[in-house]
């Protein structure tokens, strides 16, 4: 009872409720009484501590006022859906099959298209193509009218390949075998690489069957350097020899020895050689394994085999020269120089091609 009255002294006193007389009385008492003041501390630290605990629980209670009309709101607003979430839930599956209904029908109006298109476009390149033959045919009509109709323009006239030649001179000489350009109303040449020029005949010996060309265009600057030398001397029998030729529109290489010193019934301007020839092979050059050249093709024994003819170069030169003594040509450059002798054979060929010529005959 004591003890109880004693709290309740504390607490008027910490409270303040206390007489002005009386408060200094119980200050003297605290002063004095040690118990008395411990307890007067004691009881004010657990009237701070029931009152911060007070704050905390009235705080919690504000927070979780606070919190929960915030719950309220966020269910409120989530129990209220937009209206495009409503009506997607309510017509997805609807939505879904209009799409697909939609692309087949976009992807199937596309492959019809290309169906249709496929035939107009055959039916196109074939309506063209017919066009094209139509105005081909009517340029031919036309072209044969033009003909019959004008008969003062002469027919074409096709060449003849009829026979070889080769430069004698860096200068524009030529020699072929006579009758390879007989009756020529005009000649031209051409060798290997496509080079061609328009020749003119300035001398024939038709006993030897000779004829000496040259190039009559105003721009020919040569024929370069010639590979090859002329030999003055009679071959030996057996020696090898080889030729270039013509005997169709691409050249032609033949080789095999010096079988006669004289020529066709005894000639002895000429060999016989057994190098297997064609009609195109007349005029081409006959060389031996040094590259000099020994003769000029002229032709074969009717009726055997291998058994050719070629007028020799010692006659070949006598006759440039008394050409030049008379004045029927210009005094000739020739070869002084062999390229060929330490050559082989492929490389020998390679470097005369290009001096060798098919004759084209026009008449």
């Amino acid at each position: 009872m004591l003890e109880y009255r004693a709290y309740e002294e504390i607490e008027r006193y910490l409270d303040g409720r206390m007489a002005p007389e009386e408060r200094i009385g119980f200050e003297a008492l605290l002063r004095t009484d040690a118990r008395l003041a411990e307890q007067v501390q004691e009881h004010k630290q657990l009237l701070q501590t029931m009152k911060s605990f007070g704050k905390r629980q009235d705080l919690r209670q504000k927070l979780n006022l606070i919190h929960g009309e915030m719950e309220a709101e966020q269910e409120s607003v989530a129990a209220t859906p937009n209206g495009w979430k409503i009506f997607w839930n309510r017509h997805k599956q609807t939505v879904a099959v209009a799409a697909s209904v939609s692309l087949l029908s976009v992807f199937g109006t596309l492959w019809s298209v290309q169906q249709l298109k496929a035939p107009v476009r055959q039916q196109t390149a074939r309506y063209v193509e017919l066009r094209r033959e139509v105005e081909r045919l009517k340029k031919a009509q036309t072209a044969i009218i033009n003909g019959i109709n004008d008969a003062s323009k002469p027919a074409p006239r096709p060449a003849t390949f009829s026979g070889t030649g080769f430069a004698i001179s860096s200068d524009g000489y030529i020699v072929t075998s006579s009758h390879v350009v007989e009756g020529a109303d005009s000649i031209m040449i051409e060798n290997k690489s496509g080079y061609k020029y328009k020749v003119s005949e300035v001398y024939r010996d038709e006993i030897h069957d000779l004829s000496i060309l040259k190039v009559s265009e105003e721009n020919f600057d040569g024929f370069g350097k010639l590979p090859y030398t002329f030999k003055k001397t009679e071959s030996d029998l057996g020696e090898r020899v080889f030729t270039l030729g013509y005997p169709r529109e691409d050249i032609v290489f033949g080789e095999g020895s010096l079988s006669s010193s004289s020529g066709f019934e005894g000639d002895t301007t000429a060999y016989q050689i057994s190098i297997p020839l064609n009609p195109g092979n007349s005029g081409g050059p006959l060389l031996d394994d040094k590259g000099n050249l020994i003769g000029v093709i002229s032709g074969k024994q009717a009726g055997q085999e291998g058994a050719a003819f070629a007028i020799k170069s010692a006659y070949l030169l006598q006759l440039i020269d008394e050409l030049a003594v008379t004045g029927q040509v210009l005094p000739l450059d020739l070869p002084k120089n062999n390229a060929l002798s330490s050559q082989s054979r492929p490389q020998q060929l390679k470097k005369l091609q290009e001096y060798v010529f098919v004759v084209k005959v026009y008449n």
